[in-house]
């Protein structure tokens, strides 16, 4: 697809967009998502709401339906530093990465502030209810419509999608790994819900206290990538150090494709 600027012709905004790795990522900062995913609110219009990194963007090179998933979504923001840094590197440059955990806080917070209400969806289940209570704690307003934990098999993804349509929250925090995630939101929109879905990986671990987030010196410096190494080195060691050689080399590639093409 190149690495063209384009629009987003659709009746919730005219927002740019750019094209990296084929994966289309919307050009908005923290402030203009959260504005954006409002509007989502306000319409009942239903919203996949995705966030892309390194890891994401080799997925979606690897896995077509993973890229059909990923590139029809309302909202894709970079959340991730080595997406953004790519981006400046292809001339394409985003304004910032929109942390998933950070933005989940965000729209937490709007919820409460306009009345808004969730549904928290995935982990163990003292991981979602510890998440619920510390929540609840942290914005004692908030309307919490419902929790479910994440260890459900596909025959039971009917069951997920009636008790949200019988809730009807207005955004559902999906903490399950990719890419059954992405799947089950797929599977969730196209049977009728109209929420805001946003996939929050392991945000309800670190919500809940059961894993620790990085130094604020950490996350301001990009390394936050590197504390999450240190804490699942086995688990997170070939996705970060393997993962990222794999997406600089497809970056680097581009980068030759670019200046052959602009001779």
């Amino acid at each position: 697809m190149g690495q063209e600027i384009i629009k987003q012709e659709e009746i919730l905004g005219k927002n740019k967009r750019i094209v990296i790795l084929n994966t289309i990522i919307d050009v908005l900062n923290v402030k203009e998502t959260i504005e954006l995913v409002e509007k989502y609110v306000k319409t009942k219009t239903p919203l996949h709401l995705m966030g892309v990194n390194a890891d994401k963007i080799n997925e979606v090179n690897q896995n077509e339906k993973m890229k059909e998933i990923v590139n029809k979504c309302g909202i894709i923001n970079a959340d991730g530093a080595s997406v953004v840094l790519a981006s400046k590197y292809l001339k394409n440059t985003l304004p910032e990465r929109v942390a998933g955990i950070d933005l989940m806080m965000d729209l937490v917070k709007l919820s409460e502030n306009k009345k808004y209400s969730i549904y928290l969806l995935g982990a163990k289940q003292e991981i979602v209810e510890k998440t619920e209570s510390v929540l609840k704690e942290k914005f004692p307003n908030l309307i919490i419509k419902g929790i479910h934990n994440g260890y459900f098999k596909k025959e039971e993804w009917k069951d997920i999608s009636k008790d949200i349509k019988d809730r009807e929250p207005d955004f559902v925090f999906v903490g399950i790994t990719s890419p059954i995630k992405e799947y089950l939101i797929e599977y969730l929109q196209n049977d009728g819900n109209d929420c805001v879905f946003m996939g929050v990986g392991g945000s309800f671990d670190v919500i809940s206290g059961n894993i620790p987030r990085a130094p604020q010196w950490m996350q301001k410096m990009n390394l936050e990538w590197l504390f999450r190494v240190m804490q699942e080195p086995k688990r997170l060691f070939k996705r970060y150090f393997i993962g990222n050689t794999v997406f600089i080399r497809a970056v680097i590639k581009e980068k030759r494709k670019q200046k052959k093409e602009n001779r």
